[in-house]
Formats: structure tokens, C-alpha cells, sequence
């Protein structure tokens, strides 16, 4: 035992006013320690936090200017050394002072006069202690870093896969992926830009948007169910085949439902993204689909993909349409306040107008026709 501790150079501080308690006291540890002391209680507090900082503190009460218990409470009152143990050495043996010393802090009471075997088995026995309790510490350090780690890397695993799955969709549709991205940030700025808006101070949070973005680029995943004759027409859809395309909000909602019940645990996400996907073509007024929801029985999450959605195709190149000029969307999407869009998120989604236009002008698609959308119904 006395080669492992020298081995770890476990450092001993001694507080004493008396000359030859100091030299009595250091040459009993230094055998098996290293040993500073320090004849005042100032002069004790500023070794305990120079470096290399004491293992142990073995502390005399009766003082002058500062007394023992004066230094403790210091000593534990400062984070950087609240943790280092502090055996009370010391001539008052009154039962009332150690329950005393014992009250502020310290893991141990000697009397003096006192016996060098109990002195040294006392301080093995309190640095032996330490020494546990600092591996443990690490320990649980380690795990923190590597819990965190391990989170990472199943986030990192869990948006790739999302994104596999939207860029699946994306081919088959012959998106370019760029509305994916824009419609994905479109929905966290105007997310964040309710956050202080009252009524929606108990359904947003940093967490949900999160969610919200992540969830986002699954909206149409749907749309890999569609036979390709209707999903890549090279021109507007007929009744019947507008009625198979908008059958792709149910098949989303079906597909990540299936999902969700195959997961082991609950994936929260899953949800959102399923919520998403099933009503982002529902309408304020009840004229959508697949429920003709109408107010705010449509999901706030499907209420601002269905403003983000039909921003997109507005500003974007379809197979039926050439992109419209800003002007031209922002009168669109004004008129469709009360009937297509949440009036209070539309009022929201004008004001800022620029910023949802400066994100567009970052993800700008390649020359490219992208099929068809459920653009204003």
C-alpha cells in the first residue's frame, strides 16, 4: 500500500499554528506522502487551491486570527475545494466541538495527544476514500462522454435514414432535393418565429422545432406509392388520376404508422412525421384532403408545412407552370388567408415574407421540371 500511494503522489496538507505540531505531524507522513504545511488559516486556504492541490487537509480548530472552523467553512464554501475530505486534528475533545467540526464538513476527528498508528491509518483510510470516489467520478465522466457519443451517432444514423427515404420519394418524383431542404427550413423559421407569439407558447419549443425539421422532408413520402403513369405525367392530371395522387397523404401517414409500430420504443419524431404527412393538403375552411379537417383541428405541424409547401411550389418550376414572381406569390398566398391557411400563421409567414424568400434564393433548384404538386387544393 505505502509504494501505491507514493506511486500517486497523494499530497497532505498540515494546518497547525505550532511549530512542532507541523514538524511532528510532517515527519510522521512524509514516509508515505507529500507533505506541505501551512501555521495560519490564510495561508491554508491559498495552498488548498495552488497546485498540486491536497488530497487530504488535516486541520488544528484552535488558531489564531482564523480558527478551524472559520477555514472549513471557506474551504467548503469554494468549488474548487469543497471536495478535498478535512480531518479536525486537535487538543479540544469536548463531545459538543467534534459534533461541531463533524456539522461543518469533516470526515474525521482526532484528539490530541494522538497515536501515529491511528493518525496513519485514519489518513490511509480517508485518501483511500478519495481515491474511490474520484474514480467513480471519472467513471461517470466517461460515461457521460461516451452516452453522448453514442446519441450522436444514432441521431446521425436516424437523419440519414431519413433522408435515404426522402430522397427515394425525390426520384421517383423527379424532385431535385432542394425542395426538401427549403420546405424543412421554411417550417423551422416560421416555427421560431411563433415561439413568442401567445397563443402558441405551450405548443412550441425548441424541441418540437427540432422535430419539425427533421420530421419535414417526409411529407411526401407518400408519393413512392403512386403509380409512375400519374406521378411522372408529363402534364396536368385527369379527375381520376388527381383523385390517385391525393391518395398519397394516406399512404405517407400508413407507411411511417407501420414504422412507428415496429420500433421498439416510442420514436417521437415518427409522430410528427406522420402527422405532417397525412394533413399538409388539409385547408383552413375544410376544403381539403384526405379529412377535409377544417380550422385548427388540422395539427399546427400540418398547418405550417401546408404555408411552407405551397410557398415552394409557388416560387418553383412545375410541369404545368412556369415559377411565379415574388409579387405575384404573395398576392396567392394573401388570398388564400382563412381559406387555405391558418390566417393567425399566414399573418406570421407575410410579415417575414423576405426571410422565407432569402432562404429560397440560398437553395435554388437546377434547370430541372419537378411533377406535380398539390399546389392550392
Amino acid at each position: 500500500m505505502t509504494s501505491k500511494l507514493r506511486t500517486e503522489l497523494l499530497n497532505v496538507l498540515v494546518v497547525d499554528d505550532d511549530p512542532t505540531n507541523l514538524q511532528v505531524v510532517g515527519n510522521l507522513l512524509q514516509p508515505f506522502y507529500s507533505v506541505r504545511v501551512a501555521n495560519s488559516g490564510d495561508r491554508a486556504l491559498k495552498l488548498a487551491q495552488q497546485a498540486p492541490m491536497p488530497d487530504l487537509i488535516l486541520l488544528d480548530i484552535m488558531m489564531p486570527d482564523m480558527d478551524g472552523y472559520a477555514v472549513i467553512a471557506q474551504l467548503k464554501a469554494n468549488p474548487l475545494t469543497e471536495k478535498i475530505p478535512v480531518i479536525f486534528l486537535t487538543a479540544m475533545n469536548a463531545s459538543r466541538e467534534e459534533e461541531k467540526g463533524l456539522a461543518l464538513g469533516a470526515v474525521d476527528y482526532i484528539t490530541k495527544p494522538m497515536q501515529a498508528s491511528i493518525l496513519l491509518a485514519r489518513v490511509r483510510t480517508h485518501l483511500e476514500l478519495k481515491q474511490a470516489r474520484d474514480a467513480l467520478a471519472n467513471q461517470n465522466v466517461l460515461l457521460e462522454v461516451e452516452v453522448a457519443r453514442r446519441m450522436q451517432e444514432n441521431e446521425l444514423i436516424q437523419d440519414v435514414s431519413i433522408r435515404a427515404l426522402a430522397r427515394l420519394a425525390e426520384i421517383r418524383d423527379n424532385e431535385t432535393g432542394k425542395h426538401i431542404l427549403r420546405t424543412s427550413q421554411y417550417m423551422v423559421s416560421l416555427a421560431r418565429l411563433l415561439l413568442s407569439h401567445p397563443n402558441y407558447l405551450g405548443q412550441l419549443n425548441d424541441r418540437v422545432i427540432g422535430m419539425l425539421g427533421k420530421s419535414a422532408p417526409l411529407h411526401d413520402i407518400g408519393k413512392v406509392g403512386i403509380p409512375d403513369q400519374i406521378l411522372r405525367k408529363p402534364g396536368k392530371l385527369t379527375a381520376q388520376e388527381w383523385v390517385i395522387m391525393k391518395t398519397h397523404a394516406e399512404l405517407g401517414a400508413q407507411a411511417l404508422e407501420m414504422a412507428e409500430k415496429d420500433t421498439e420504443h416510442r420514436v417521437e419524431f415518427l409522430g410528427v412525421a406522420k402527422t405532417i404527412a397525412h394533413w399538409h393538403h388539409e385547408n383552413w375552411d375544410g376544403s381539403g384532403y384526405p379529412d377535409g379537417l377544417m380550422g385548427e383541428k388540422i395539427p399546427l405541424a400540418a398547418r405550417i408545412m401546408k404555408i411552407a409547401d405551397v410557398f415552394d411550389a409557388l416560387i418553383s418550376r412545375r410541369v404545368y407552370k412556369e415559377a411565379f414572381d415574388l409579387a405575384k406569390v404573395r398576392s396567392i398566398m394573401s388570398e388564400g388567408r382563412a381559406t387555405l391557411f391558418d390566417p393567425e400563421l399566414l399573418d406570421v409567414f407575410l410579415l417575414h415574407f423576405q426571410e422565407f424568400v432569402a432562404i429560397a434564393q440560398q437553395h435554388p433548384d437546377a434547370p430541372s421540371l419537378a411533377s406535380h404538386d398539390g399546389l392550392l387544393v
